[in-house]
């Protein structure tokens, strides 16, 4: 077993406007979130948002208090949220056992005690392991557990094939759904022949982003925009890998072939309508 972190800082959107290709990839992609029997995870300076994989195959993986937290376990202060976005497996939470099926999430709220990712029993498949993506707030208060399927999600259908975005955002661990400090993660499904997604643009001034790419045939790529709406940069990105976003930057993303994304937001509130909004024409 091994964990493996690494710390990213926050940038200043005039310095960013300076970044090369390879700056922009260091500062705001992840590319390697899952690795057999490893827990990775990048520790955020933008509201203090923890982004990490786990993949579980031969053996339990604890989520480890790394050093920077501080803390005697990882949720002390934190709360997570976690999607399955690989075959069944199970995360345990002291005593409680969650069973995760492919695109179903759970909520872990604050409190002294070990969280562990585990294979699926009782024989799990090494040809396809759960792989559990997760993203951490800190947190002010201990609320449940709580295990959420897209049967519970407050779905919005947005777009249209017309405009190569129709897609479903699938809200579960959401204030709609379940109470949460202020992490905030949902999952927009893109339809087939759809490719763009978050457009017309935005940004949260108020919180930071994590988008999470998946379901993106292996010889196909996200183009992902980022950066102040007058001055736009690009990451070229690939099936199971992340990008974190600023709260000056926008999000959004075009891609080869149609995908799902895994969004989540840390931040000043838990409104998920507070976005500033840009015209598609005003873009540059």
């Amino acid at each position: 077993m091994n964990t493996n972190y690494e710390l990213r800082y926050a940038s200043n959107p005039l310095d960013a406007r300076c970044y090369d290709t390879t700056r922009l990839r260091h500062d705001f992609l992840i590319e390697r979130l899952f690795a057999k029997d490893e827990v990775n995870m990048v520790y955020s300076m933008y509201d203090r948002m923890i982004v990490g994989g786990a993949m579980p195959v031969d053996e339990e993986l604890p989520l480890e208090a790394i050093d920077p937290l501080k803390a005697p376990f990882f949720t002390t202060r934190r709360e997570v949220g976690i999607y399955n976005v690989g075959g069944p497996g199970r995360v345990i939470v002291g005593d409680e056992v969650f069973e995760l099926g492919f695109k179903e999430a759970l909520y872990i709220g604050r409190g002294d005690r070990e969280v562990r990712f585990a294979p699926a029993l009782p024989t799990p498949d090494a040809q396809q392991p759960a792989k559990f993506y997760f993203n951490s707030a800190t947190a002010h208060t201990a609320y449940p557990c709580r295990k959420v399927t897209k049967a519970d999600a407050v779905v919005a259908h947005m777009g249209s094939l017309e405009m190569s975005n129709e897609r479903n955002i699938n809200k579960m661990l959401v204030n709609q759904v379940l109470p949460t400090c202020q992490l905030q993660m949902g999952m927009t499904e893109l339809a087939p022949g759809s490719v763009w997604n978050t457009m017309p643009a935005h940004t949260h001034s108020r919180r930071m982003e994590a988008y999470f790419y998946f379901e993106l045939p292996e010889d196909q790529a996200v183009c992902h925009f980022m950066g102040e709406p007058q001055e736009t940069r690009h990451l070229w990105l690939h099936n199971d890998q992340a990008v974190l976003s600023p709260e000056w930057s926008i999000h959004s993303a075009a891609a080869t072939h149609n995908y799902t994304f895994i969004w989540g937001m840390a931040g000043e509130n838990i409104d998920y309508g507070d976005q500033d909004f840009y015209d598609i024409k005003d873009l540059k």
